[in-house]
């Protein structure tokens, strides 16, 4: 979907609207990484009200944050103290998600792509996943770096994720626990690394989303770069 000058997602909630009082006891966790490199900062609303007036800066992940309303609908916009005379709010053009929130979980909203190339979009993830193995934990793999054709993912060495396309999630892998490097490449090659997320901890019965943002090869504000979110 092809968006100008900001971004606007609409959750709808399975159960419709529902109260302040109601969601709060829901234990819902919820964090925004904003992995656009051009949109700049924005902010989460929710009943069309910002929420705790928070801002998203790209790259770095919010962290968990508990929601006292999933009254809908949730919309990503600006945020209002980055807003000039001159900013243009494009409301038109609206990503509606019908992902429902269920009591007890987390979720992460990543927001992809680049505005000037109007290749803006979200990826909404429930983060669980059944137990691991004893003495291993779970991770997958998402590819926010727009531009690319697919990565395959080595974990100190050994393959883990092949051809993974951008905006896409993998699948859970179990892993060891353990400290890893992982080493991105293009599909289908092991040499020319195009970067790494080094001294990664794997612990026992945890979950982790491991993610790519930026170009490859740029050195500008551009510059490919990972991270890892811990979901358990």
């Amino acid at each position: 979907m092809v968006i100008s000058g900001v971004l606007i997602g609409t959750f709808i909630s399975s159960c419709g609207k529902t109260s302040s009082s109601s969601a709060s006891a829901l234990n819902i966790q919820y964090q925004v990484v904003n992995l656009s490199p051009d949109l700049g900062p924005v902010s989460l609303y929710i009943n069309y009200a910002i929420y705790n007036n928070l801002n998203f800066f790209y790259p770095t992940p919010s962290g968990y944050f508990y929601l006292s309303s999933i009254a809908t609908p949730f919309q990503v916009r600006p945020s209002p103290n980055q807003l000039t005379t001159t900013t243009i709010v494009n409301t038109s053009n609206i990503f509606s998600l019908n992902d429902g929130l269920k009591p007890n979980l987390k979720y992460t909203l990543f927001v992809t792509g680049i505005n000037a190339t109007h290749t803006l979009d979200t990826l909404f993830l429930i983060d669980t996943s059944s137990t691991p193995t004893t003495g291993r934990g779970k991770v997958r793999f998402v590819n926010a770096s727009p531009l690319s054709t697919g990565f395959d993912v080595l974990a100190n060495g050994t393959p883990a994720f092949s051809n993974q396309q951008f905006n896409k999630v993998s699948k859970y892998i179990e892993l060891p626990a353990g400290n890893y490097t992982f080493q991105v490449f293009a599909t289908g090659t092991t040499t020319g690394v195009i970067g790494s997320e080094q001294n990664v901890t794997i612990q026992d019965g945890r979950l982790y989303t491991l993610y790519s943002y930026g170009v490859a090869g740029h050195t500008d504000s551009l510059a490919f770069g990972m991270g890892t979110l811990t979901n358990k």
